[in-house]
C-alpha cells in the first residue's frame, strides 16, 4: 500500500486520515465560524435567566462546552443516558424552565425516541433540542449516522424541526427556537461550520423557505448541507450554461407549502429536492406530497441518501459515493437534465 508521500510522488490522490472520518465539512479555503450554537446559546442565555443546558456527556462535542463555561450554575451533565435526559429536561421544563438538550442526533432519533414523544411531544414541554451528527456528517458506519431523524420526529405530534444550512443559520435559530413556545428539534452543525447564507442577505424565519437564488434550469429545494452544496453546483453548472435556482427550506415542520408551491409551480424547469438524509420519509417526499396534494406536477427527482445502512470511511469519499458532494450532484443534475 503506498503511503501519502509515495502518492504525491507519483501524481496519486494521497490517502485520506481517519480525522477526515470527522473532518469539518467546510472545504478547503471556506469561510468558517466556530460553535455558533454554543456562541448563540450565551448569548441569549444573558437576558433569558429560564435557559439551561442540559447534554449526555456530550458538551465538548455538541458545543454546549461554551455554555456550562458561561453558566456553570445552570449547566446539567446527565451522564450517558439519553433517557433520562430527555425525562429530566421535561420535569425542567414543567418546573419553568427552558432546557436546551444536546446529544448526537442518533442517540436522540433512535435511544430516547419513545421519551421525547411521551414526556415532551405528548405533554407539550417547551424543550429544545439540538442534535449534532446529522445525516451523513459522520464517517464512523450506522452507529453514529443519523440518515432517518428528519423521517422520525417529522412524524412527531407537536414537534418542530429544523434543519439548518450553516453558521448564520444556527446562530438566528436559536433565539427563533427560544422565542417558539413548544418542542423543537434542530440537527447540529458543530466546531468549525462553514458560513454561506450572508452572502445571500438572509435572514432565519421559524416556518419559512427562502429563494437564495433564481434559475430557469433547475429549481433546488434544499435543507441543510445540502443547500450549501447546491450553492455550489449552481457556480459549477453555470459554466456549462445551466441555470440553477435554490430554495432553503431550514425548516422541515411545518413545511412551508405556499412558497414551495409558488417556486415549484413555475413551468419549463426540473425540480430536484436535495437533503442529508434517507430518500425516504424526509424532505423530498414532504415536498412531494405537497406538491402532489395540490396538483402541481412538475418534473420531480430527489438527490439524498440510499435506503440502506451506510458505509464507513472518510467524509469527503463517503459524499462522493452516495451522492451528496457538490460535483456528484453537479453530474446528476446534468445527466437529468440530457
Amino acid at each position: 500500500m503506498k503511503s501519502a508521500t509515495t502518492a504525491l510522488k507519483t501524481g496519486d490522490k494521497p490517502r485520506l486520515k481517519t480525522s477526515a472520518m470527522i473532518a469539518s465539512i467546510a472545504g478547503e479555503g471556506q469561510r468558517t465560524k466556530p460553535a455558533p450554537f454554543g456562541h448563540a446559546l450565551v448569548e441569549l442565555a444573558h437576558t433569558r435567566p429560564e435557559i439551561v443546558g442540559m447534554t449526555a456527556d456530550l458538551a465538548k462535542y455538541t458545543d454546549l462546552h461554551i455554555f456550562a463555561q458561561a453558566f456553570p450554575d445552570r449547566f446539567y451533565q446527565m451522564g450517558m443516558a439519553e433517557q433520562l435526559l430527555m425525562g429530566a429536561a421535561s420535569g425542567m421544563a414543567q418546573e419553568g424552565m427552558m432546557p436546551f438538550v444536546t446529544t448526537y442526533a442518533v442517540f436522540a432519533s433512535r435511544r430516547a425516541y419513545d421519551f421525547i414523544h411521551q414526556a415532551i411531544a405528548e405533554e407539550n414541554r417547551n424543550v429544545k433540542i439540538a442534535c449534532a451528527l446529522p445525516g451523513l456528517t459522520s464517517g464512523y458506519g450506522p452507529s453514529h449516522q443519523a440518515a432517518e431523524d428528519l423521517a422520525l420526529f417529522r412524524a412527531m405530534p407537536n414537534l418542530t424541526v429544523i434543519d439548518p444550512c450553516d453558521a448564520l443559520d444556527i446562530e438566528q435559530a436559536v433565539p427563533a427556537m427560544a422565542a417558539h413556545n413548544g418542542p423543537v428539534y434542530m440537527r447540529l452543525l458543530r466546531g468549525q461550520v462553514p458560513l454561506v447564507l450572508d452572502e445571500y442577505d438572509y435572514t432565519f424565519e421559524l416556518g419559512k423557505a427562502k429563494l437564495l437564488r433564481d434559475g430557469a434550469d433547475v429549481l433546488v429545494i434544499s435543507s441543510g448541507i445540502m443547500t450549501m452544496r447546491a450553492l455550489e453546483v449552481a457556480t459549477l453548472l453555470a459554466a456549462d450554461r445551466v441555470d440553477v435556482g435554490v430554495l432553503h427550506v431550514p425548516t422541515i415542520k411545518p413545511l412551508d407549502t405556499a412558497t414551495i408551491l409558488r417556486e415549484a409551480g413555475r413551468s419549463g424547469r426540473l425540480v430536484v429536492v436535495a437533503e442529508n438524509h434517507t430518500v425516504i420519509g424526509g424532505l423530498g417526499e414532504a415536498v412531494g406530497a405537497a406538491l402532489l396534494r395540490a396538483g402541481v406536477t412538475p418534473p420531480f427527482r430527489q438527490i439524498g441518501l440510499p435506503d440502506e445502512f451506510l458505509d464507513a470511511g472518510a467524509l469527503p469519499t463517503l459524499h462522493d459515493r452516495y451522492g451528496i458532494s457538490a460535483n456528484a450532484m453537479a453530474a446528476t443534475l446534468k445527466g437529468w437534465l440530457r
